[in-house]
């Protein structure tokens, strides 16, 4: 811990600097520096954002005056590698299994292409998810109740959870936020880890999707050991040091041609 317990005020200033610094603030990394409950943190970013002195969005907040984007926006953005991620995971799926598709951007992409007639069976927290894969034919879609956050385009929370753990997976495929070839899979959010955990621990195969800018990065909250995970989609171009590191960790590495 670092300079610890400091009283609301003194927090909102180091916050104040932090968020001039670098944009955004993490509320879990905010807890872990002050070594205090993310409660505390959370009160204090809605007392800064009520005057207006940041603007809160989920996991954390972004300085006044940055514009956050929206699910759908986020949508758009690498679209293309998005849409080869998505490729490389329906090539990985059988007729006849059920599968968790995580909220995320890259698994909507995924929900579009969703071979048809292939008596897949899809679970997601995500309405849009539910919605693309519905479209597709010969596809039987479960949508898990619960809480939804916008930002995330998911549902999370323990009703989420507790519908999760009353289900079984033939394949999972949890959004990474972070991927280090050491220390495994990350988010950015307890809520969204909180989930995840159980997603993975549901279900027989997990495959982990991820674009070049997530490698070798960590987040605030742990998902899953990289033993955990069974296959991973890259894009193409990804550093030799990458694919040889998750290679070692036993990971079949499925990476996308140019």
């Amino acid at each position: 811990m670092s300079d610890d317990n400091r009283f609301p005020a003194e927090r909102a200033q180091v916050v104040l600097e932090l968020l001039r610094e670098h944009g955004r603030v993490s509320s879990g990394d905010l807890a872990v520096r002050f070594g205090v409950s993310e409660d505390s943190i959370r009160r204090d970013l809605r007392e800064l954002a009520s005057q207006g002195l940041c603007k809160r969005v989920y996991g954390g907040a972004v300085r006044s005056g940055v514009d956050v984007p929206s699910f759908d926006e986020r949508a758009q953005q690498g679209s293309a590698n998005k849409a080869g991620l998505a490729f490389g995971v329906c090539a990985l799926l059988q007729p006849g299994q059920t599968v968790f598709l995580d909220a995320g951007t890259t698994n909507l992409a995924v929900a579009q292409i969703l071979p048809e007639h292939s008596d897949l069976r899809i679970i997601t927290n995500s309405p849009q998810i539910a919605i693309a894969a519905s479209q597709r034919s010969g596809i039987q879609v479960q949508l898990i109740g619960g809480l939804f956050f916008p930002e995330t385009g998911g549902i999370l929370g323990a009703e989420a959870l507790a519908q999760l753990q009353r289900l079984r997976m033939d394949v999972c495929v949890p959004g990474a936020c972070a991927l280090d070839s050491l220390t495994g899979v990350w988010a950015t959010n307890a809520e969204e880890a909180a989930l995840k955990r159980q997603v993975v621990a549901s279900s027989s195969r997990v495959i982990v999707a991820a674009s070049p800018e997530k490698l070798g990065t960590e987040g605030s909250y742990h998902v899953a050991e990289l033993s955990d995970v069974d296959d991973l989609v890259i894009n193409a171009g990804t550093s030799a040091g990458h694919l040889q590191a998750f290679a070692n960790a036993g990971i079949r590495v499925h990476q996308l041609p140019h």
